[in-house]
């Protein structure tokens, strides 16, 4: 069996404030590579606590969190800003997109922070991650020249561009109207489908949680119950 890109054992997280409250209970589950998941809950049961872990953000847990087999326990903060940029891809409900760098700089500037390719190589794989989600005819505009759909379109691309392991989102939905809620799914399945790319989101639809390949419920910072169906 291959190594999972995400794997959580027994995560377990408190806070003070200013009494000690758990809030994260014995949290255990793996992902693998082209699956998609959704992680579902009342708001307060622990569902971006986790992601914020998960994402190495937050270093202050019990248990161990592994990347593509790699314990991220023990490592410093340069080492897990280094994690969080070569390895993982964010998406959250607002796009936070630079308004005074073009579509284009705004897809790249991870990977000039990562700096691994040449500025032609990063701007040749930019307009290739533009094109894969049908907006690289906005390359060259600004921002706030953008639909909310097509702003969150180019956050996604920002989010692949240095090939993550994992995409992770954060209510990536949460800010649109169904149909784009419906559009960014439709990228989200290809990307899994199409590209073996491993997505964990968070959020509160109901009806884009029912389409992903399982869904991971939460309560109480628990996991009560996950659904999983064939990869379709």
């Amino acid at each position: 069996m291959s190594t999972p890109i995400l794997e959580a054992r027994n995560i377990t997280k408190y806070f003070a404030d200013p009494v000690r409250v758990q809030v994260l209970r014995d949290i255990s589950f793996g992902l693998g590579r082209g699956e998609f998941a959704s992680i579902v809950g009342k708001s307060g049961c622990g569902k971006s606590t986790l992601l914020y872990i998960l994402s190495t953000m937050d270093t202050d847990y019990e248990g161990t969190l592994l990347l593509d087999g790699a314990v991220m326990g023990g490592k410093t903060e340069a080492e897990l800003a280094r994690v969080r940029n070569e390895q993982i891809g964010f998406v959250f409900q607002f796009h936070y997109l630079l308004n005074e760098f073009s579509v284009l700089r705004n897809v790249m500037l991870p990977g000039q922070k990562l700096g691994r390719l040449s500025p032609q190589e990063l701007e040749h794989r930019a307009y290739e991650k533009l094109r894969l989600l049908g907006i690289a005819d906005e390359a060259r505009k600004m921002p706030y020249q953008l639909s909310g759909g097509q702003k969150q379109r180019v956050a996604i691309a920002r989010a692949l561009i240095n090939d993550p392991l994992i995409i992770m989102g954060d209510e990536p939905t949460g800010n649109l109207d169904k149909k784009n809620s419906g559009v960014v799914f439709d990228i989200f399945q290809e990307l899994a489908q199409a590209h073996q790319q491993a997505l964990l989101i968070v959020t509160h639809d109901p009806a884009f949680a029912a389409k992903t390949h399982r869904i991971i419920e939460m309560e109480d910072g628990r996991i009560m119950r996950e659904a999983s169906r064939p990869n379709s």
